[in-house]
């Protein structure tokens, strides 16, 4: 866990500083900090009773930039989707499936060297999907950049389909190659 978070907010200036939410400002763990990430914090100055716990929307820090790039949610009259940055994983090592109403994406992959020393990551995020998306249908694909994009489309409102193709499951061998179980007529020669 990052410890930036408590280092930089302004504890001294309240009372009640521990229990005052942090955020968890990179989420893109193991990359490294860029030179403008620990800078950027520095800006953060002591506040008034007034507007401590007023959080200001306009905030153009690059780290907080970075974590809002980490996971899109967008939704429109035709589908619900997910965009998601995962390039730390594998596709091997991610996952994707659906439980209840929910769709649950999950990224873990064991301990591995990079160039700041030894890393493992695993995530499990969950999303809600809206009661108007159809869970049977959900679609993910992944982009050769790391993108993964999970996508639910609407639910129809045309009435669906009732005619089907059911297909046959064989159990046992088939009838042709069973062997008869009539004996065969013996036909016996006369020995001279």
């Amino acid at each position: 866990m990052s410890v930036i978070p408590m280092l930089y907010r302004d504890w001294w200036d309240e009372e009640d500083w521990f229990n005052r939410p942090s955020r968890l400002l990179d989420q893109q763990f193991g990359l490294g900090l860029k030179r403008d990430d620990l800078l950027n914090s520095f800006r953060t100055f002591p506040r008034s009773a007034l507007t401590r716990n007023y959080v200001r929307p306009w905030s153009t820090s690059s780290v907080l930039q970075r974590q809002e790039s980490g996971s899109t949610i967008q939704q429109d009259k035709d589908k619900f989707q997910v965009i998601l940055d995962v390039q730390q994983f594998a596709p091997n090592e991610i996952t994707v499936k659906t439980t209840g109403n929910s769709i649950i994406v999950e990224g873990k992959h064991e301990e591995k060297q990079d160039e700041h020393g030894f890393i493992s990551r695993h995530f499990v995020r969950r999303y809600v999907l809206p009661s108007d998306n159809d869970i049977e249908e959900v679609v993910s694909s992944l982009s050769s950049d790391g993108i993964l994009t999970v996508t639910a489309p609407k639910k129809s409102d045309k009435p669906k389909n009732t005619d089907r193709v059911v297909p046959i499951q064989q159990t046992g061998p088939a009838k042709s190659t069973v062997t008869s179980s009539t004996p065969e007529p013996k036909v016996e020669h006369p020995t001279n």
